[in-house]
């Protein structure tokens, strides 16, 4: 399959930000059916996190995160890489796993509807519920304008 680079970096983002949980039962299936030589087994580390003042300001440091990175080789010979933000060795050797395997084409179909869209469509309602707690929680100032200027 010839991928973009933005359609690897979506399918990137979306098992990266999958509940652990969510991600392995859904992958299992794919996951159980290549044997994965591994390059760089799960480790946890830090990153520093930077930011940037009103989004295209100066940049800072904002502080460190823990992450837990892996890299594997499917039989097919294609890489997987994956970057999860925590201390998830499972989780980090999945998301690895996955991205070998949606480079192959006769899989990446199948995992595209069956592991990817479930996951993203996840991610949309929880997104939709924090923004409708924070919304009922939201203040609306008003000023009384005097007829004197």
């Amino acid at each position: 399959m010839n991928t973009t680079r933005s359609q690897r970096q979506h399918w990137m983002s979306v098992i990266a930000k999958a509940p652990s949980e969510k991600l392995i039962e859904l992958a299992s299936s794919f996951i159980e059916s290549d044997d994965f030589k591994t390059i760089r087994a799960p480790e946890i580390g830090l990153a520093q996190i930077r930011g940037r003042m009103g989004g295209t300001g100066n940049t800072f440091s904002l502080g460190d995160t823990t992450i837990t990175r892996c890299v594997v080789q499917s039989t097919a010979g294609h890489y997987g890489y994956a970057f999860i933000r925590g201390r998830d060795k499972a989780h980090a050797q999945c998301a690895a796993k996955l991205d070998a395997l949606m480079q192959q084409s006769p899989l990446a179909n199948a995992i595209d509807a069956q592991v990817i869209e479930p996951l993203q469509q996840q991610w949309y309602a929880q997104q939709k519920y924090k923004r409708s707690e924070t919304d009922a929680t939201k203040v609306k100032f008003f000023t009384l304008v005097r007829g004197e200027d």
